[in-house]
């Protein structure tokens, strides 16, 4: 969902359209799921909230 239907910015989405074009969009959905899947791993281990743009929180 994220690179087809979301319409908001964010680095991951961005991120996710450059592999698109590079690699292709089923493997690029998959390393964007992939990705996902460790920051919410890393977001249960910690106890952190996802935090979308991490360059202002300091």
């Amino acid at each position: 969902m994220i690179l087809t239907r979301s319409s908001r910015e964010g680095a991951l989405r961005t991120w996710g359209l450059q592999l698109r074009e590079r690699i292709g969009f089923k493997r690029a959905a998959v390393a964007v799921a992939c990705k996902l899947v460790a920051v919410m791993h890393t977001m249960l281990k910690t106890g952190e909230f996802f935090n979308q743009n991490p360059a202002i929180a300091a």
